[in-house]
């Protein structure tokens, strides 16, 4: 196999690896910086779809900017051999981490899980979605620093680039509804996190198949066993919150990996379980709760009504200025004048009754 030794101004240093795209070592020539460089191969160009899925990952990684994901520098072609240009990484992927054990104590395990959910959080907020969430996209350096890679078979909102009947995507952190090959949501990203929490907690997958069918059976129809977590003696949250990121049906995970990583953090800290911002409901309630006992002030009692002032006696027949007080206000009034209709009417139908008789 040939490597170029130049692609434009990168000078190529050494071959890092790579299946249908290639991936080197190698040296801006201009800038004077070491960065990793990703071509196309000479096979994959034949394939229209392969080459369309390599352009679209140049095209949405040179937009994604945050601190747990690969930064990409620059893309192009050269010789009609498209090639991504990408920040070098030092250290090792997860994958290695895990088999050699260097993921360190518990917290520090959660502090890696924590960095993946926030990497994806993100790239969920720009309509993105991975669906190829493993321990080899995921790189660690010395000091603990987390970035999501490859974004191959990542899939931004309204393109289409999968094959009817062909599932991307590695089988053991594929979501149901992946391996039934249904349109897919984030929610395909929250199970897969669930997944490699699991395995970065345990060392081991939570599906142990040796074949396609066996693999896609446990993930459609078994749940995970989640014993081994409580061998470990970890936290009691951690069972639940892997439970519901697994779940099978997409609903039924937490809606987004933000409120995944608010509970990491408050599974690390657990003295921010009440620093979370109340709903506006418990808020308005908590306020209440809140105030001084000596600002609040006694219920008054229920008001009795008001007395009514007399009606002056300027202008009032004389017999109604020679009734006592409490009559002469305006309810006082307006009962005598009720009492002297009634009285009235009764009159007239006394008389009225008297008249047919005769």
């Amino acid at each position: 196999m040939e490597h170029p030794s130049r692609v434009g101004k990168y000078e190529i240093e050494q071959f890092l690896g790579g299946g249908m795209s290639h991936v080197y070592r190698a040296k801006d020539m201009v800038l004077g910086r070491r960065v990793a460089l990703k071509i196309l191969t000479e096979a994959a160009l034949g394939d229209a779809e392969s080459k369309a899925r390599f352009l679209q990952e140049a095209r949405m990684a040179s937009n994604i900017k945050h601190e747990n994901i690969i930064a990409v520098y620059d893309f192009g072609e050269e010789q009609g051999r498209p090639f991504i240009v990408m920040e070098f990484l030092e250290g090792e992927s997860l994958r290695e981490a895990i088999k050699k054990g260097d993921t360190g104590d518990f917290t520090s395990r959660m502090q890696i899980a924590l960095q993946v959910a926030r990497a994806l959080d993100y790239i969920h907020s720009k309509k993105i979605i991975h669906r190829d969430i493993k321990p080899e996209n995921i790189h660690i350096d010395a000091t603990g620093k987390v970035k999501l890679m490859d974004f191959g078979i990542a899939k931004s909102e309204g393109v289409q680039l999968t094959r009817a009947g062909f599932t991307l995507g590695t089988p053991y952190y594929m979501a149901p509804e992946q391996v039934l090959g249904q349109q897919l949501t984030p929610q395909a990203d929250v199970y897969a996190f669930g997944v490699l929490l699991y395995e970065i907690l345990t060392g081991a997958k939570p599906i142990s198949g040796d074949t396609v069918e066996r693999i896609f059976n446990q993930i459609l129809y078994e749940p995970f066993n989640l014993e081994p977590l409580k061998v470990l003696k970890l936290p009691p949250a951690i069972g639940p919150l892997i439970a519901r990121c697994t779940a099978k049906q997409p609903a039924q995970r937490p809606q987004g990996l933000g409120a995944v990583c608010e509970e990491i953090e408050q599974i690390l800290d657990p003295s921010r379980q009440g620093s979370a911002k109340p709903r506006p409901a418990a808020a308005a309630q908590a306020a209440t709760a809140a105030r001084p006992a000596a600002v609040s002030k006694p219920a008054r009692p229920a008001a009795e009504p008001e007395a009514q002032e007399p009606v002056p006696l300027e202008g009032l027949p004389k017999f109604v200025q020679k009734l006592p007080a409490q009559f002469r206000t305006q309810g006082g009034l307006m009962l005598l004048a009720g009492i002297s209709v009634v009285i009235g009417m009764t009159l007239v139908y006394v008389v009225l009754t008297l008249a047919h008789v005769i």
